[in-house]
């Protein structure tokens, strides 16, 4: 049984050599490639931290909505994990 989930993923863009673009979009072909269909991308923006994490002052915020199975969200989870662009990820259920 498909769900719909809302998933905050926070980017590390320093030091990146193409675009932010370009950079969210290979993020949101790695979440189909969990067999997730992404309905809505969202970017919100570049935004400060309250305190720095892992040495970071910043991040780009993008929120991707989605439908995925719950067992998808596990193996999204460990894929973007590997990406080392990706600074934080949140999912949950819409």
């Amino acid at each position: 049984m498909s769900r719909k989930y809302e998933g905050l993923i926070v980017l590390n863009t320093k030091g990146i050599e193409t675009s932010i673009d370009e950079l969210v979009s290979t993020v949101g072909k790695e979440i189909e490639a969990e067999g997730a269909k992404l309905e809505e991308v969202k970017q919100l923006g570049r935004r400060q931290f309250a305190y720095a994490s892992n040495k970071l002052e910043s991040g780009h915020y993008v929120n991707y909505l989605f439908s995925a199975e719950p067992a998808a969200i596990d193996a999204i989870t460990k894929r973007l994990k590997l990406n080392e662009q990706v600074h934080l990820q949140h999912f949950q259920v819409r």
